[in-house]
């Protein structure tokens, strides 16, 4: 299996149904794959900070849900997640396409990429950055498991070294 086969497979085993996102070329399969499948429920936002609304609303209902966004989209989620998903213990689901690295051609991506980590340490979200499909498993699975039993959100981070990064790039 590939990267994101494995997440979506993650997300099947720990009942992670609701999926919003906002699209980018690097989470294109991880989109492809929840949109043509009906385990899961997806919609497609417009900003961000609505995608982590959408995610609460689901919470509440009884679903666990994640947030696809990319680096330069987690510059609208701070306040979201500092004013209602830190707050209000939802273990919100964030799976961020790490952009602005590792060759990155547009610098509004470079920017965010530079204070996305310390943003999220200072609002106290667990972060973890998937370098490795050997890896990705396990952290993906218990991270994911941690975050709903501590109802605590919990950042993925998709490195390059993990995607190949923006195909557009190359």
């Amino acid at each position: 299996m590939g990267w994101s086969e494995t997440i979506l497979q993650t997300l099947k085993n720990n009942d992670v149904r609701f999926i919003t996102y906002v699209p980018d070329n690097v989470l294109t399969p991880l989109i492809k794959g929840v949109t043509s499948d009906n385990y899961f429920m997806s919609v497609n936002a417009t900003r961000e900070d609505e995608a982590i609304g959408m995610v609460a609303g689901a919470w509440m209902g009884g679903m666990k849900g994640v947030v696809m966004m990319q680096t330069s989209g987690f510059a609208l989620a701070p306040n979201a997640l500092a004013s209602l998903i830190v707050p209000f213990q939802i273990p919100a689901i964030l799976i961020v396409s790490e952009r602005g690295t590792l060759g990155e051609f547009n610098i509004g991506q470079t920017m965010v990429a530079r204070v996305m980590r310390p943003t999220l340490d200072a609002i106290g979200i667990t972060h973890h950055t998937l370098t490795d499909k050997a890896t990705m498993p396990f952290i993906v699975d218990s991270s994911i498991k941690q975050a709903v039993t501590t109802q605590a959100p919990v950042a993925f981070i998709l490195s390059p070294l993990l995607t190949g990064g923006n195909p557009a790039a190359h």
